[in-house]
């Protein structure tokens, strides 16, 4: 299959920490499988640009994304297109024409906020832009459900994958840990459990209501890291002051790759605390909780949104209820007084992660659905 795939989230070449989020690094990674495919024939229009200027740079992209796909279907020289996000699905809706014209299959990839980002143009454009897709691929349910009452009916959900060779699980967890404390806490004694939570300090992560409402209800000894950066970086330092527990949180700000596999690796449990946000914002998957999983982590999460078709329970990690500190921190004792093995989990983990969301898998779900359309 002559597959073109469509991306305006890629980081600068040589500069992958300046567009970094869970859907760039899904776009690179879906990438990198679709030209390893052994059905797939790929070519790209991407525009690889900084975080700080995507916004800027994404409309030009469009309109020049968009001459080069109306010539590659006027020619003929594409079987489908693969849009990575609803932004450049757009697309789609202007060349719909032209595409069923020559015989072009069409698909997108929904990820969660691109689908209900509430500016009320966008959703008068979505349902439109629904119609014009041969297919919609949801990263979950709850995306699916989101994409569903706004108009989209030919839905096919395929989960976010993750580089099985990029993370793996320690085989000496005390000196990964030790690693760890020489990298960003070297005269800091060490934490009897460490937490960790990577992602963008946003209200719907819920960061700041974990270091509030549930550390206070963990032993001393429970110690709690954050990597990442927002635009709620303050209110949790506020909200770390206020619940007695400044001394137990450590921000470690944006993280390099090697800083954030000594973190996965060198942890205990990692945290994915989301709480209900404002309408237009979601949790579409978590692919952090993957990379975690796969580095031997197991995770403790909210039953919420995407995230529960991430975590299956007692395989690589626990759902409890949003909100509900007491079920978090009941969760964590249970690794924290020995009632749970953290290695065995972190084992569990590992595993279940590799057969269920690896690359390879996933990206066959999408030539295999574009096939049939195409």
């Amino acid at each position: 299959m002559r597959l073109l795939f469509v991306s305006h989230s890629f980081p600068p070449p040589g500069r992958p920490l300046a567009n970094l989020g869970g859907m760039q690094r899904v776009a690179v990674e879906l990438h990198e499988a679709l030209a390893a495919h052994p059905a797939v024939e790929l070519r790209s229009e991407l525009l690889r640009t900084s975080w700080r200027w995507t916004h800027w740079r994404t409309g030009p992209f469009l309109a020049r994304a968009a001459w080069r796909l109306w010539q590659a279907a006027r020619r003929r020289a594409v079987d489908a297109v693969l849009f990575s996000s609803m932004v450049t699905a757009t697309l789609a809706w202007t060349l719909r024409r032209v595409f069923r014209e020559n015989g072009v299959a069409t698909g997108a990839i929904a990820h969660g906020r691109d689908v209900t980002l509430a500016v009320a143009p966008y959703q008068w454009m979505l349902p439109r832009v629904f119609a014009s897709l041969d297919r919609v691929f949801p990263v979950s349910r709850a995306t699916g459900e989101a994409a569903r009452t706004r108009g989209a009916e030919r839905v096919t959900v395929v989960p976010n994958g993750v580089d099985t060779a990029r993370f793996s699980a320690p085989a000496d967890p005390p000196a990964a840990r030790r690693e760890l404390l020489d990298t960003f806490d070297a005269e800091r004694s060490e934490p009897a459990t460490l937490l960790c939570s990577v992602g963008r300090h946003v209200e719907r992560k819920g960061f700041d209501w974990f270091a509030e409402h549930v550390l206070p209800r963990l032993p001393e000894g429970v110690c709690y890291w954050i990597a990442g950066a927002g635009p709620r970086t303050e209110a949790l330092r506020c909200a770390a002051r206020r619940a007695g527990v400044a001394g137990r949180v450590r921000f470690l700000g944006r993280v390099s790759e090697e800083n954030l596999h000594r973190l996965y690796r060198g942890a205990d449990l990692f945290v994915m605390p989301n709480v209900p946000a404002p309408e237009g914002d979601m949790e579409g998957f978590g692919v952090v909780m993957l990379e975690a999983g796969l580095s031997g982590l197991p995770t403790v999460a909210a039953r919420l949104e995407g995230i529960r078709d991430v975590i299956a329970e007692g395989e690589n990690g626990h759902l409890v209820p949003p909100r509900d500190a007491e079920a978090f921190a009941a969760a964590v004792r249970c690794y924290h007084d020995g009632a749970r093995d953290p290695q065995a989990a972190g084992q569990r983990a590992a595993a279940y992660v590799e057969r269920t969301f690896g690359w390879e898998a996933v990206a066959g779900r999408y030539v295999e659905a574009l096939a049939r359309v195409a």
